[in-house]
C-alpha cells in the first residue's frame, strides 16, 4: 500500500508509491508512450482498464464498460494513492505517517485517439469540465478525503505518458501545501483590506489591461503578476466564488469558451508547447469563503527546475508577463 510521509520541518506530506517501485536503471526518461499501436484508453478496449466510475454519452440499454461513449472515468491502474482500507494515522518518534488512501482516476476526454483537447469542440470539451464537477461532488461524500487534485498533463516534458486525450484527479486525505498556502495568503489579505484578493486582481488587470489575454462575460484569462514560467495563465471566475463545485452548465460552457480560446491561443504561439492544467478550488465539505477564488492555472514547461531553483524556491523566467500576454493577444486564431 502507498503510503504518506510528513516532512517534519516543511510540514508537507510526500507519497511513498511502493506499487510503483524502480531499480535506479528503470529511471530513464521516456517518450509519450504510442502503446505500439494499442491503446488501453480507446473504444473497444474497455476490458483493459478498471470498471468505470463516471460516463457520458452512453445510449439507452448499453451495457456498462461497452464502447458506446462520450467521456469515460476509470480508476488508474497504477494509483498513487489506493481507495481501499484506512488511514492508520501513526506517529514515529518526531514523524508521522498514514496509509496511502485516496483515489486517484483518468477522464477521457474523447473516444477519439487523434483528438487533442485543444481542438475538442465545445459539445465534447464540456463534458470534461462537468466531470471535474462530478467526481469531486461524488468523492467529497467519503469523509476520509479533504481536498481533490483535478490536472491534466500534455506533452512529455509535463508528464504525459499516453497519447490519448486525458486529465486526472487525485483525492487526498490531507491538503496540498500549495493550497495552503494560497488559503492562508489570501485569507491574511482579507483580515487586512476586508475583500477577496483574487477579486482586486481582476479589478486591476481589466482596468491596467497588460496582461489580460482574454475574457468573456463570466471568466478573464490572466498572465499572473509574478509568473513561474513563460505564458503562465491563470483562468478566473469575474464573480466571486470559493467553489469549482458549485458552478452550473450555464458556467460551465463559458467556462469551456475560455478555455478553448485561452490554449487555442498557447498553440498558436508554441505549437505543441508541453502544459500543465491544474484546478484550485476549496477544500471538501467547507462553507463557502469570502477570502477565495476558485481558479484554473496553466503552467508550460519552457524552462527547466534546476540546482538554484530547488535549492532557494526562486523561479528564474526568462519572459516577462507584459511580452507575453502581449504574444498571445496578437496571434491569429
Amino acid at each position: 500500500m502507498p503510503e504518506l510521509r510528513k516532512d517534519p520541518i516543511l510540514g508537507r506530506w510526500i507519497i511513498i508509491a511502493q506499487e510503483r517501485s524502480k531499480r535506479p536503471s528503470d529511471f530513464i526518461i521516456d517518450d509519450v508512450q504510442t502503446t505500439g499501436g494499442f491503446c488501453p484508453l480507446c473504444p473497444g478496449n474497455e476490458k483493459t482498464t478498471p470498471d468505470e466510475v463516471l460516463v457520458y454519452g452512453r445510449s439507452p440499454g448499453m451495457p456498462r464498460n461497452s464502447s458506446d461513449w462520450k467521456l469515460r472515468v476509470v480508476p488508474n491502474k497504477y494509483p498513487a494513492l489506493v481507495i481501499e482500507g484506512e488511514l492508520d494515522k501513526q506517529g514515529e518518534g518526531l514523524y508521522d505517517r498514514m496509509n496511502g488512501i485516496g483515489a486517484h482516476e483518468v477522464i477521457v476526454e474523447s473516444p477519439r485517439h487523434e483528438d487533442r483537447f485543444t481542438d475538442l469542440p465545445h459539445d465534447q470539451m464540456i463534458l470534461t469540465f462537468r466531470a471535474f464537477r462530478d467526481r469531486i461532488r461524488d468523492l467529497s461524500q467519503d469523509p476520509r478525503f479533504r481536498y481533490v487534485m483535478v490536472f491534466k498533463n500534455f506533452g512529455k516534458a509535463a508528464g504525459a505518458s499516453l497519447e490519448h486525450s486525458h486529465s486526472q484527479l487525485v483525492a487526498l486525505p490531507v491538503l496540498p501545501r500549495m493550497v495552503v498556502s494560497e488559503l492562508d495568503g489570501s485569507l491574511s489579505y482579507f483580515k487586512y483590506k476586508d475583500r477577496c484578493i483574487f477579486c482586486d486582481i481582476i479589478r486591476q488587470e481589466t482596468q491596467q489591461d497588460v496582461r489580460l489575454v482574454c475574457e468573456n462575460d463570466d471568466f478573464v484569462t490572466l498572465t499572473p503578476f509574478a509568473p513561474r514560467t513563460p505564458f503562465e495563465m491563470w483562468i478566473v471566475p469575474r464573480r466571486h466564488n470559493s467553489s469549482y463545485v458549485d458552478q452550473d452548465d450555464r458556467m460551465l460552457s463559458a467556462l469551456t469558451n475560455m478555455v478553448s480560446e485561452t490554449l487555442r491561443r498557447l498553440d498558436a504561439c508554441i505549437p505543441g508547447i508541453p502544459y500543465n492544467f491544474v484546478l484550485h478550488t476549496q477544500p471538501l465539505r467547507s462553507q463557502p469563503l469570502e477570502h477565495y477564488h476558485w481558479h484554473f492555472e496553466i503552467v508550460p514547461k519552457l524552462t527547466s527546475i534546476a540546482g538554484f531553483e530547488w535549492g532557494s524556491g526562486f523561479y528564474i523566467n526568462p519572459m516577462s508577463p507584459e511580452d507575453a500576454c502581449r504574444y498571445l493577444r496578437e496571434v491569429e486564431l
